[in-house]
């Protein structure tokens, strides 16, 4: 892989970096902590029912996609680690080349299509 191709994926993982960050930062801000956490739950008893299970469920949704979020910026930090050694771009399951087309739309991407459907196949 030519330099100014690793430069290219090392620039769009620093950009979806980035992105989901502040997606995280937002999460936090808008996700009560701990300590709010317990208030509201204390003051859902006297909700009606409906109302506390959609708090309840909007919360668990806030949950699963910060879950997401720090998956993919763990993904993204093992990519940029992988341009950094020079194995970039090369399957860690089987070593073949990843195809161009699948790192531009997941430059984070560390399985080639075959290794990755096999995965998923479980």
């Amino acid at each position: 892989m030519k330099a100014s191709e690793r430069n290219g994926y090392r620039k769009s993982l620093l950009e979806e970096k980035e992105r989901l960050s502040a997606a995280l930062e937002y999460l936090h801000a808008e996700n009560p902590g701990a300590e709010e956490e317990q208030a509201l739950e204390l003051s859902s008893l006297e909700e009606h029912l409906a109302e506390a299970g959609s708090v309840t469920l909007e919360r668990e949704i806030d949950y699963s996609l910060e879950e997401v979020v720090q998956e993919r910026l763990a993904a993204i930090a093992e990519a940029q680690k992988r341009i950094d050694q020079g194995s970039f771009g090369l399957c860690v399951s089987c070593g073949a080349t990843i195809a161009a087309e699948r790192l531009v739309a997941l430059p984070w991407a560390s399985l080639c299509i075959d290794c990755k459907r096999l995965e998923e196949r479980g």
